[in-house]
């Protein structure tokens, strides 16, 4: 029975950390296990392990990102920098945000920051006493900071110039010529808790779910550096492509999904909203593809009913996630959108689940569904250029039990944006099977989901509209590989694809025994993999880092993990430990960032640290705030400044932090952009 009276500690997505996969799929634990019989198990250095069975795959990715992956400048050393030590970043109890002592930093764009500063809507700067209001809202910074991109405020000129000149600049000049004080942010507004947003525990009006709708979404939000021969502070500047997207900003929907009854409404309501928006992707022609995950916990059913209309929605519902009460947002109550019994409304909940493709510079555009890359709970989506020019896209699907993806266009992306078409609505979708070759390398298939795949045609998803909606019951019948909840997928300057796995709860999720990718029962710690494709369908991969194995000691092991996840004391005594990895960017240098969430060890939050991908040397380079995330990861295109965020600082109470404002036990704290600079101007990293 839907309750308005539901408290505040009952609204919480952890239904999210347990796997609904009810298939008998191998999982990655089984797949390490037959890999180990097949090969002895290598100690030492996690690069070294991953050296002796991963060989790079020749010319199938170029590894380029939407800067083309080739800078200006080689820094002189890849993590030069002076780490941020435990006694330095846990000094301040959490309070604030602490960086290396080369580094300094600026918040930016904290909730409640209006997207114009010419307008006449106040900030909210995090008053207990007070809120916005839901239409205030809808022209401010939303809360819940998660993925972004930068995009030079030049961009579109280059962009014209080479189209026009029917060649690609050089990397090298491109990163000179690019803008790398002024652009626009485009930036994820993942959730906001009731309690936080709204400062009760439950909505109580439409205007409640208005305002709590608002915060949630997309901001597209022009900035610039100020300062003519040096750095600056960074600045929200007037622009007039500057603007909201959120739950009811009307959308279309594009490629093999659009015009499907699948999307149909009695209702007539045109397809509307954007909605938990975590990680994102830059587009190789200057858009922004943001990733709608947690999509489910917005719907309820106010009778209770959560079967469904038809036997496959049925199904779907259960395999996605849908409860009474979602996670306790009451949207449901008051916007029929979203009450999943409501026949008005029945495929409402089919229009949430894509990526979803913006255009920083025309905010006459609607947002785009690209349904070709397929409906599940995407957490991020990393481009990379294939060697005949066409596109591919790799996501994960995050939860516990769920699985690794990849898109690749059918034709050269340039030749299709050229001819006034996306590269993202012509492809094919795969999913992921990991395995081990006889000689015990790990070994992978691409398995592409079609409806002329008679086997998912008997599932009862005979057309590829259908296939597409239900994406993850179409890669449960083709045997897909379980995974530890696949987080952000980022694209190495070889083309190699990291995957951060943050973690699992077997002896609760049912998910059983472990294998190959999956090699930790209880994986509370999380790790990295790397996959290097080697041809459409065939892949490579090896476990890149364990993050256990960055703890000062061994924290015990399941009798059940298999040798190549014991326990191996790191070569820094501990100081640099972090587990949880979730955010990921790898720069054009041969670095992985990683941003984390999760219960940090050694009386740490959470942070970001970087790798050196060749030799897996670590170092923090920032932590944040008590129960924050550190999440996002975007580059100004002389790679000299790095935005990232910090997500749900203090879980919305101020007892334990104010951040951005300095601490005072009262105000509210405020998710906000870390602006990252190293103080002799160097590139990020070194």
């Amino acid at each position: 029975m839907a309750d308005g009276n539901i408290p505040v500690d009952l609204q919480d997505d952890s239904s999210e950390d347990l796997s609904t996969n009810p298939t008998s799929n191998i999982t990655f634990q089984d797949v390490v296990k037959k890999q180990l019989s097949r090969r002895s198990v290598v100690k030492g250095s996690l690069a070294a392990a991953g050296a002796t069975f991963l060989a790079p795959a020749a010319g199938y990715a170029r590894g380029r990102d939407a800067f083309r992956r080739a800078p200006a400048a080689e820094p002189e050393a890849l993590l030069g920098f002076t780490p941020l030590s435990i006694e330095a970043a846990t000094a301040e109890q959490g309070r604030t945000v602490t960086i290396s002592p080369d580094y300094e930093y600026q918040a930016l764009i904290p909730w409640g920051t209006p997207i114009d500063p010419n307008s006449n809507i106040a900030e909210y700067t995090g008053d207990p006493n007070t809120r916005p209001t839901a239409a205030e809202q809808e022209q401010m910074i939303g809360i819940g900071h998660d993925g972004m991109w930068f995009y030079p405020m030049n961009l579109p000129s280059i962009l014209m110039l080479e189209q026009r000149k029917g060649l690609e600049l050089p990397g090298s000049l491109r990163s000179r010529i690019l803008n790398s004080r002024e652009g626009m942010i485009c930036i994820n507004h993942e959730f906001g808790r009731n309690s936080h947003v709204l400062g009760k525990s439950f909505p109580e009006t439409l205007e409640d779910v208005r305002l709590s709708q608002a915060a949630h979404g997309v901001s597209v939000v022009a900035v610039a550096e100020s300062g003519r021969f040096g750095p600056g502070e960074w600045n929200v500047v007037s622009n007039p492509n500057s603007r909201r997207i959120t739950v009811n900003t009307e959308v279309d929907v594009s490629g093999p999904v659009a015009g499907s009854p699948l999307l149909g409404n009695s209702a007539g309501n045109v397809p509307a909203g954007t909605v938990n928006n975590c990680g994102s992707g830059a587009t190789l022609w200057g858009t922004y593809l943001t990733c709608e995950e947690n999509f489910n916990g917005y719907f309820g059913s106010t009778t209770g009913d959560t079967t469904g209309f038809n036997e496959l929605q049925a199904a779907a519902y259960a395999r996605y996630g849908f409860s009474e009460n979602g996670f306790g947002y009451g949207w449901h109550l008051f916007d029929a959108r979203f009450d999943i019994a409501n026949p008005g409304f029945a495929n409402e909940s089919n229009r949430f689940g894509w990526c979803v493709e913006i255009d920083p510079f025309d905010a006459t555009k609607k947002p785009v569904k690209r349904s070709a890359l397929g409906r599940f709970k995407h957490e991020a989506c990393a481009f990379t250029e294939l060697a005949d020019g066409r596109v591919a896209v790799f996501m994960g699907d995050d939860q516990r039990g769920d699985y690794c993806y990849k898109y690749e266009s059918n034709q050269p992306w340039r030749d299709v944006i050229a001819a006034g078409l996306s590269p993202l609505d012509d492809g094919k979708l795969y999913v992921a099977k990991f395995g081990a070759g006889p000689e015990g390398e790990g070994t992978g298939e691409w398995i592409e989901l079609t409806a002329s795949n008679p086997d998912i045609a008997a599932a009862g998803l005979d057309t590829q509209d259908k296939v597409l909606v239900y994406a993850r019951m179409a890669a449960d019948v083709v045997g897909a590989t379980k995974m530890d909840r696949p987080e952000w997928s980022t694209i190495g300057k070889d083309g190699e694809v990291y995957w951060t796995l943050t973690n699992n709860d077997r002896k609760d999720d049912g998910q059983g025994a472990i294998s190959d990718v999956n090699p930790i029962f209880e994986n509370s710690d999380g790790y990295i993999i790397k996959t290097t494709d080697t041809s459409a369908t065939t892949f490579e991969w090896n476990m890149f880092l364990i993050s256990r194995n960055t703890r000062p000691e061994d924290p015990g092991a399941d009798a059940s993990d298999v040798p190549y996840a014991e326990y191996t004391a790191p070569a820094d005594g501990g100081e640099n430990v972090f587990t949880d990895p979730d955010a990921a960017w790898a720069d054009p240098f041969g670095r992985l960032f990683i941003g984390t969430d999760g219960g940090q060890p050694s009386g740490l939050q959470d942070q970001m640290v970087v790798i050196d991908t060749a030799t897996g040397e670590y170092k923090r380079l920032l932590m944040g705030v008590a129960s924050d995330e550190i999440t996002g990861a975007a580059p100004t295109p002389n790679y000299k400044t790095l935005f990232t965020n910090t997500q749900h600082p203090g879980n919305g109470s101020p007892s334990s932090t104010n951040f951005p404002a300095p601490f005072d036990g009262v105000t509210i704290p405020r998710d906000c952009t870390i602006v990252i600079r190293h103080k002799g101007g160097g590139v990020v990293g070194s």
